[in-house]
């Protein structure tokens, strides 16, 4: 109403109305609803509307006319000046009286305290509230006079003091932007309010783990927005050169993205409209929307190319420096030291000079943050001047060696972030010894101490960055220098591998990986054999440790690759590399086709699963090892140059065999193929893009692999093919069942997939597998049943080959049961199967307490027992017997198992018997007393003729030959209790 309604009306009532809305703004109901306070402060702004008259004041700043030829008459005059060296003027645009007092008004007494109120209001906890409170202030100060919005502009400026909030900057933000879009802020204020708004770009408090300002440099940027909207290039230029470095510093460094985007299109508004600005448009195209989405592109590359236009360089030094080197968030301050020696090729000397020299004291700061940044920029600083060229003084250099020395002798490894500094201290030793600075011996001892101390510390992210640092500290400082302390830190590992503490381990694993030859060449064998026995799995449970055989397997196979890489040659002798070869061949890859059957499970789940992946990258790699050698060989006796060549490369290169055979292929492709049909999606999609890469590799070809023209069509070099989708990679891997080498390993990982919990996996990959078998059947050519029978067959291996271990065992019989479910199996000819499969049945089941598999054998017995066949009644039996199980849900399912057979099989019982037995199987309450369940079980059994015995005679006969394995599964008890609970 006050809005649209007429002054001469709501004039009479604007002081009731102010007097109720006053007491509503004090009242509990309004500090509880930012709302009902956004709707106070629209209301009481246009109070003061309604008591101030409109009318046009002359003061008002106006940048532009109204009329659009004025408008180009006027910029092109500005330019001619401009052009002919003359000072432009815009006294046609704006009357001299702008600047000075209107005549002067009645001003009613309630417009103050309007104004007071919208001023409390851009203190607001709220942004809708400041906002509104901010247009108010635009709206009313426009009816004022010239020397009323001064006094209003000085209590705006006036939250901007250091006792003030975030609130309080973000809101006197709003309302500077407002008035400088309304023409109220004018140029001779801008001395006072330029200061205010550079503050505000940089404004960043920490409150605790955290800071609060984005939303104040957001404001800020938008008040330079403005700015550039409502002043001509005379009023602007000098503001704008003030202004421009450090929009561009929150364009390129800000940790918000709307930030960024905000004072880049500030940036890019003043460019625009204020005319010629030294590289404004190749500044604007470098800091787009785009580019600047990515906080790492914004630092590394956007910062880089704007920092050679003249004055933005120091800014973004300063501020990296100040606000970004030493700031809360971990993450921004690595960025912000790669951002900071990025800088450094525009000026080697400042940076060797002032900024090392501010950064050298802060690696002791008392603020984590501080030292922690100041010790990763120093570092990044240093290695990045030596890539530039620049060599450092003695004095120099003799003070960044002590950094780390000081940092240990300060005692900051201990403590709130002392594994932070860790990290931090062992990228900084890398970059030293990249940079290849002098460092006393002394000195060498307490950085190789540092690094073997981090190297045994259980936070996997402080072990890689030592084993970087290692990479790099050791060629550099140890090797060339002293070889014996190379080789006395080399026993060091060794003995580590052994140590009870398993970070230790993880940590020498990895640390072999990184190795140079020179040092490895003197202990290879040893070195090689340890951590073959790092990869298996321990006998011991407590002593288990997936990580330490995850890095045990990566460590392996970089150390293969070290002795074997042609950039080392002469490093052994011609019979020693042959030794290394074969080495690899009979052991390293055999330790590496073991891991792949690792499946041990923690309270973190399949941990088994980092191994096997770990497993297949080092096959890969060994694969290629071997592979390039036979190449060599094969290329020198196929060119008949082997006369010509030193008889110690020959021993080396011309072995009378292939190092990689049809054995090893077939073992490779098997087990990847295995890995491609199990159940986790990630270590599906693995495998199945190694083998692309073996089968499709230019560089080196993998000889020897079995029907590898029909793997190539199965797997196809397409880069884009999504391995991990089951409906993809299930029904090419399941044709490999049609090959006897791959399909004992395809069927044993297909058995995971098909028996697992996952229903969506279960039903692709079972029905998969059911339409090789259908299609099989189609072009079987009058064989009969070959590929039932090599089914069969292989699924028996499986339950003996894995007898007793229930992370196979179960999907195995979980399989068969669907299987028989399909009538697959049951028109086979012969007994063979289902009497060896009863038989294995009989062991599986024997004191079983997993409900899943002994609900699963039972089906299976039941469709055994169906068949009209003299197995049936072995079968039958062993039914029979499970009537007195313990369990009372196992004697119900075994009755009506009972049941449906004794209703398909009518040659199990007497046709005078049969009513009496299935009235005893329906009547009988199997899940109450057992002793009643017993006896019941022997009426039936004498019905059907069946010793009581017959059962548990097989079933300990069978189990003579049983022999008990190691259980590898880590914590047992919680992988039971999972089990159990059908999980």
């Amino acid at each position: 109403i006050l809005q649209v309604g007429s002054r001469n009306i709501l004039f009479s009532v604007s002081t009731t109305i102010w007097s109720k809305s006053s007491t509503l703004t004090k009242s509990t109901t309004a500090s509880r609803s930012p709302l009902l306070r956004k709707f106070l402060m629209k209301l009481c702004q246009r109070i003061g509307l309604v008591c101030l008259p409109h009318r046009t004041s002359s003061w008002h700043y106006l940048a532009l006319r109204h009329s659009l030829r004025e408008n180009i008459s006027y910029s092109n005059n500005k330019i001619d000046s401009c052009r002919d060296g003359q000072k432009f003027d815009d006294h046609s645009n704006m009357p001299d009286e702008r600047y000075c007092d209107e005549e002067d008004v009645d001003i009613p007494e309630v417009i103050e305290e309007i104004i007071e109120l919208l001023l409390s209001g851009l203190r607001d906890t709220d942004t809708v509230v400041r906002w509104s409170a901010a247009k108010g202030i635009g709206r009313i100060a426009a009816r004022l006079t010239s020397s009323l919005c001064e006094d209003v502009l000085s209590s705006i400026l006036e939250l901007f003091s250091p006792g003030e909030g975030d609130g309080s900057w973000h809101g006197g933000c709003l309302a500077l932007a407002e008035l400088a879009r309304r023409g109220l802020l004018l140029p001779v204020s801008f001395p006072r309010v330029t200061p205010v708004i550079i503050k505000a770009l940089h404004y960043d408090v920490r409150r605790g783990p955290h800071s609060v300002g984005s939303h104040v440099r957001d404001a800020a940027a938008f008040v330079c927005w403005a700015f550039g909207r409502a002043y001509s290039y005379i009023d602007m230029k000098d503001v704008l050169e003030q202004l421009a470095p450090h929009l561009m510093t929150i364009a390129c460094y800000d940790r918000e993205v709307n930030c960024r985007r905000a004072a880049a299109a500030a940036f890019q508004e003043n460019v625009g409209r204020q005319g010629a600005f030294p590289h404004g448009i190749d500044i604007v195209n470098t800091a787009d929307y785009f580019s600047l989405a990515s906080r790492k592109n914004s630092y590394l590359h956007v910062a880089v190319c704007i920092a050679q236009y003249k004055g933005y360089l120091h800014s973004f030094v300063e501020e990296l420096l100040c606000y970004k080197i030493p700031h809360w968030e971990k993450s921004l301050r690595e960025l912000a030291s790669e951002a900071l020696a990025a800088l450094a090729k525009y000026d080697r000397e400042y940076f060797a000079g002032y900024v090392l020299e501010k950064l050298l004291p802060c690696t002791l700061s008392s603020d984590l943050c501080m030292r922690h940044g100041a010790t990763l920029a120093a570092g990044e600083l240093v290695l990045e001047l030596y890539e530039c060229g620049l060599v450092f003084s003695a004095d120099k250099q003799k003070a960044l060696s002590g950094v780390v020395p000081a940092i240990d002798k300060a005692r900051l490894y201990r403590g709130k972030g002392g594994e932070i500094m860790r990290a931090a201290v062992s990228r900084f030793i890398e970059c030293i010894s990249l940079a290849k600075l002098s460092v006393p011996d002394r000195v060498k001892r307490v950085l190789l101490d540092t690094l073997n101390e981090n190297l045994k510390h259980p936070n996997a992210q402080i072990q890689n960055s030592a084993v970087n640092a290692l990479k790099q500290f050791i060629p550099a400082y140890l090797v060339a220098a002293n070889g014996k302390v190379a080789n006395d830190t080399l026993s060091k590992y060794l003995s580590l591998l052994d140590d009870p503490n398993v970070a230790a381990r993880r940590g020498a694993a990895l640390a072999f990986g990184v190795m140079p030859a020179e040092v490895l060449i003197t202990n290879w064998r040893t070195v090689i054999g340890k951590l073959c026995n790092s990869c298996k799995v321990q006998e011991d449970p407590g002593d288990r440790d997936a990580e330490s055989r995850v890095n045990a397997a990566r460590g392996l196979v970089s150390v293969c690759e070290i002795l074997t890489d042609e950039k080392n040659p002469a490093l052994y002798n011609a019979e020693g590399e042959l030794s290394l070869l074969l080495l690899i061949k009979n052991e390293v890859m055999q330790t590496l086709f073991l891991a792949l059957d690792d499946y041990s499970v923690d309270n973190r789940g399949d941990v088994g699963s980092w191994v096997r992946e770990a497993a297949m990258d080092g096959l890969e790699r060994c694969t290629y090892i071997l592979c390039r050698r036979d190449s060599l060989a094969t290329s020198i006796q196929s060119r008949g140059c082997a006369s010509k060549i030193p008889e110690v490369v020959l021993v080396g290169s011309l072995q009378t065999f292939p190092l990689f055979d049809g054995e090893l292929s077939t073992h490779l492709v098997g087990g990847l193929a295995k890995q491609a049909v199990e159940k986790m999606n990630k270590i599906r999609d693995v495998a199945a893009r190694t083998l692309q890469r073996l089968l499709h590799n230019r560089k080196y070809f993998v000889p020897s692999i079995p029907h590898r023209d029909v793997l190539e069509g199965l797997v196809p070099n397409e880069a884009d093919l999504q391995w991990s989708v089951p409906a993809l990679s299930f029904p090419r891997f399941v044709q490999l069942l049609q090959f006897s080498c791959y399909r004992k390993s395809v069927l044993s990982g297909l058995v995971i997939s098909i028996g697992g919990l996952q229903d969506s996996l279960r039903k692709i990959s079972i029905m998969a597998l059911l339409e090789y078998i259908q299609v099989s059947d189609d072009t079987k050519d009058g064989k009969g049943n070959t590929k039932e029978s090599a089914l069969s067959a292989d699924l028996l291996w499986i339950l003996q080959q894995y007898k007793k271990c229930d992370r196979v065992i179960i999907p195995t019989l979980k399989t068969i049961e669907i299987l028989f479910n399909k009538n697959v199996f049951l028109n086979m000819e012969g007994e063979d199967f289902v009497a060896d499969l009863v038989d294995s049945l009989a062991v599986e089941l024997k004191a079983s307490k997993d409900f899943a598999k002994l609900g699963t054998g039972l089906s299976i017995l039941g469709y055994i027992s169906s068949l009209s066949k003299p197995i049936s009644s072995k079968a039958f039996s062993q039914l029979l017997s499970f009537l007195s199980h313990r369990y009372p849900k196992i004697r119900k399912s075994a009755a009506d198992q009972l049941y449906l057979v004794l209703l398909q099989n009518d040659n199990l019982l007497e046709e005078e018997k049969m009513g009496t037995a299935l009235e005893i199987l329906t009547e009988t309450c199997w899940e109450g007393d057992i002793e009643e369940a017993k006896c019941q079980r022997l009426q039936l059994s004498d019905m059907a003729g069946l010793r009581t015995a017959t059962f548990f005679n097989t079933s300990r006969e069978t189990s003579k030959s049983y022999v008990k394995k190691t259980v590898t599964d880590e914590n047992m008890s919680y992988s039971s209790l999972v089990g159990s609970s059908g999980f």
